[in-house]
């Protein structure tokens, strides 16, 4: 008969290989939406710039005259040549967090993922798999967003967290020493504290995805400087 405890024991291993999974899973689709984005930004570039020339080529051949083969040979060449430029050209850098202040607020989540995606080398190998549930939150706030007021007061408490906080937290963390980042302070190192305070980020953002979901704006609206006084207590927070 098999012991109640091995039994608990897998079934609590299966639970969290479950949960692992789906975080895999959220993390693969998100950053499969941001390649696909990518290409989609390429190709629109691509697309635009070989237009122009096709339209500058036709308002040539019509004051000049006809372009002749060469002339044809020569747009070809053009339109090939701007078609490798763009599609080899490196993305665009990351967002600093001063833009990350003037984003619009629908695409706030896009543009603080690509800004979490350029941190992760900086950052301990703990923080990534938090840095990735933030991104899926995100992708997950995204829709609800669509329909929010820029101006509402519960976006001002989103875009605070999400282009405020997240970006001075991690910004403190980075400023401190490497040799200094796992020795205690005030009873946790700055290794810890970063884990902790991630993961309270990616609660709060879950939490006011579910209130938005539900209409709660006025809950949303009034949860205020959690994160000061969290970490830096009420006198840093004031």
């Amino acid at each position: 008969m098999s012991d109640p405890h091995d039994i608990m024991q897998r079934a609590s291993d299966v639970l969290e290989r479950a949960a692992a999974n789906r975080l895999a899973g959220g993390r693969n689709n998100a950053r499969g939406r941001r390649k696909v984005n990518e290409v989609a930004r390429r190709l629109t570039r691509i697309a635009g710039a070989n237009g122009l020339i096709l339209v500058a080529a036709i308002v040539v051949g019509l004051a000049v005259g006809p372009l002749g083969l060469l002339g044809a040979v020569g747009v070809m060449a053009l339109m090939l040549v701007a078609t490798l430029a763009l599609a080899m050209a490196p993305s665009a850098p990351p967002p600093s967090p001063d833009k990350l202040r003037q984003v619009p607020l629908a695409a706030l989540p896009a543009q603080t993922e690509r800004w979490l995606e350029a941190q992760r080398p900086a950052l301990p190998a703990p923080a990534v798999p938090l840095l990735d549930a933030i991104a899926i939150r995100l992708d997950t706030l995204r829709p609800q967003l669509a329909g929010l007021n820029d101006t509402a007061p519960a976006a001002a408490e989103l875009r605070k967290l999400v282009s405020e906080q997240l970006p001075e937290f991690v910004g403190d963390y980075q400023k401190v020493p490497a040799n200094l980042r796992q020795v205690p302070r005030n009873g946790k190192t700055p290794d810890a504290q970063l884990i902790d305070g991630l993961r309270l980020i990616e609660q709060e953002i879950g939490d006011m995805t579910a209130e938005l979901a539900q209409g709660d704006l006025d809950s949303l609206a009034t949860r205020g400087r959690f994160l000061e006084i969290k970490y830096r207590g009420d006198e840093g927070a004031a």
